[in-house]
């Protein structure tokens, strides 16, 4: 069911301040910079800033999988509790998120563009 990772959602409640330290400790600067959510492509995964998360929870990982709405149903049904109904993101992105019987946060995302680059393991920018 699982593609492999994706994405993490750091809270950021001061979004500037986090912003410049990841664009530092990084190398490199988001490509996608919007007072509502700060992302960064790392060696093609997402790591991504969120003004509105809350510190305490911690950062959500997203899951990558090829079907939302049925890889939330099979969470589900396997004793999984329902966090965050499926819901589109912008540019045919869905995700949603449950909580494990554990306790702890699963998320998934259904994202058609996502593509791993051909890139050889090693220091650089993002890595």
């Amino acid at each position: 069911m699982f593609l492999g990772l994706r994405t993490v959602i750091y809270p950021a409640p001061d979004v500037a301040v986090s912003k410049a330290w990841f664009t530092e400790a990084l190398g490199i600067e988001p490509y996608f910079d919007e007072p509502f959510y700060v992302g960064y492509n790392v060696a093609g995964y997402e790591l991504a800033l969120d003004p509105d998360g809350d510190p305490a929870t911690g950062p959500l990982t997203y899951w990558g999988v090829s079907d939302v709405d049925a890889a939330l149903a099979k969470l589900l049904a396997s004793g999984a509790k329902p966090r965050d109904e499926v819901k589109e993101v912008g540019g045919g992105i869905r995700v949603a998120s449950v909580l494990e019987p554990g306790g702890a946060v699963l998320g998934l995302i259904e994202n058609p563009h996502f593509a791993l680059p051909d890139t050889e393991p090693g220091d650089g920018p993002g890595r």
